[in-house]
């Protein structure tokens, strides 16, 4: 099945802590079911010192369930995605204005 979230897509946190916060998909898990997201459900972790890194009590942006994301429209509001045929290629367009994404 095709991707409709992908890396480096606009999204909005549907539910939980940062519910409404918006965001870029820095990395996709499909197996998973998961994707982070830049700057939201950011967990505290204790990271060793190293030569390059100082280390000490760092921010980390942890994985979130691609069911309680949502990709931003030209509106700004969340959208489900569809699929459609355009010129003999797939493309994704968001159903609530149906722009291509």
């Amino acid at each position: 099945m095709a991707a409709k979230l992908r890396k480096g897509d606009k999204v909005v946190v549907l539910t939980g802590k940062d519910k409404g916060k918006t965001g870029e998909i820095l990395s996709v898990n499909p197996t998973a079911g998961k994707a982070v997201v830049e700057g939201l459900n950011v967990a505290i972790r204790h990271v060793k010192q190293s030569q390059s890194d100082q280390g000490g009590r760092q921010p980390k942006s942890m994985p979130i369930q691609l069911s309680n994301l949502a990709i931003v429209d030209a509106n700004g509001k969340p959208a489900r995605v569809g699929f459609r045929e355009e010129d003999g290629k797939k493309v994704r367009f968001a159903k609530t204005t149906g722009d291509v994404i």
